[in-house]
């Protein structure tokens, strides 16, 4: 495998002050799930995969996905003649964070990363985190005895 032939799942916007990571929110209601005109975007095990075998590359995901989290990546194609798996080109697929959804140690990106500012959030922590997001704005509000 070559360094162009790695496609991470997780996208890294870059400005000049900082990167900041995106990746698939497995949204309850997802667009792209909805917009997927194969039937390729399911939700399984409270995650939002894609089965690469249904996927068409028609980029619908792409477009519906609020996050910018969906790409369509080229794929080496196979198909079967007697039994055996022959190499037939490329073949478009969607291609989004799948949450490493097999591995035992859990996503992958948040293990590895250094400073420990990525990891999985479940609803009640989701909460617990817009609760006190909206607690500090109040008291930060001008007129709200905000300390400066």
């Amino acid at each position: 495998m070559s360094k162009t032939d790695f496609a991470p799942r997780l996208k890294l916007i870059r400005t000049l002050k900082i990167s900041t990571p995106v990746t698939c929110h497995h949204c309850d209601d997802a667009p792209c799930l909805n917009a997927c005109p194969a039937g390729a975007i399911v939700y399984r095990a409270d995650t939002v995969q894609v089965d690469q075998e249904r996927c068409i590359g028609c980029k619908t995901c792409v477009v519906a996905c609020p996050f910018g989290a969906m790409d369509v990546i080229s794929v080496p194609a196979t198909r079967s003649f007697a039994g055996v798996q022959i190499a037939s080109g490329t073949k478009a697929e969607a291609h989004k964070c799948d949450l490493c959804i097999g591995r035992e140690a859990g996503p992958a990106c948040a293990e590895a990363c250094p400073t420990k500012a990525l990891h999985v959030m479940d609803a009640n922590a989701l909460e617990a985190t817009r609760k006190l997001r909206q607690e500090q704005a109040a008291l930060e509000a001008p007129g709200l005895g905000a300390v400066a």
